[in-house]
C-alpha cells in the first residue's frame, strides 16, 4: 500500500482537463487587478485616452502600457493610434471586451458591496493573528 492511499479508495482514471491550462492562463490575465479596473473604466467612460486612464485608475504609465498591451493582445481592448503631434492614442472595449462587461461589473459590485464585511474580517483576523 503506497503513503495515502487507503484501502477501499481508487485513483481517477480521467484524465486532466485539457483545456484547464489555457483557462487559467485567461483567467490570470482578466482576473488581474489593474485589467478588471481598465475594463470597468472603459465600460463606464467608453472610450478613453491613455493618459485619462491613468489618471482615473491611478497606475503607473509602464503599468498600465503593460496591461493595455496584454488586453489588446487577448481580443478585449481596442487601441486606435491617430499620427498627430503630439501622438494620440485612444482605447476602447473590443465586442469581447464588452462582453465581459457584465461579469467583471458584477464583481465590481459583490467588492463595493461587501468592503465593510471584508474590512471587518480583516480586522479580527489581524488581532487573532498576533
Amino acid at each position: 500500500m503506497s503513503l495515502g492511499h487507503k484501502t477501499g479508495t481508487t485513483m481517477s482514471t480521467h484524465d486532466p482537463c485539457p483545456d484547464c491550462e489555457r483557462i487559467n492562463d485567461v483567467l490570470a490575465r482578466v482576473g488581474d487587478r489593474w485589467s478588471v479596473l481598465v475594463i470597468i473604466s472603459l465600460a463606464e467612460y467608453g472610450t478613453l485616452r491613455f493618459n485619462a486612464l491613468r489618471r482615473n485608475l491611478g497606475i503607473s504609465q509602464r503599468m498600465l502600457s503593460l496591461t493595455l498591451k496584454k488586453l489588446e493582445r487577448d481580443g478585449l481592448v481596442n487601441r486606435l493610434y491617430h499620427p498627430t503631434i503630439p501622438p494620440r492614442v485612444d482605447y476602447s472595449l473590443t465586442a469581447m471586451g464588452e462582453s465581459f462587461r457584465a461579469p467583471v461589473s458584477a464583481l465590481g459590485v459583490w467588492a463595493l458591496e461587501n468592503l465593510d464585511q471584508i474590512d471587518k474580517a480583516r480586522a479580527r483576523y489581524d488581532q487573532t493573528a498576533t
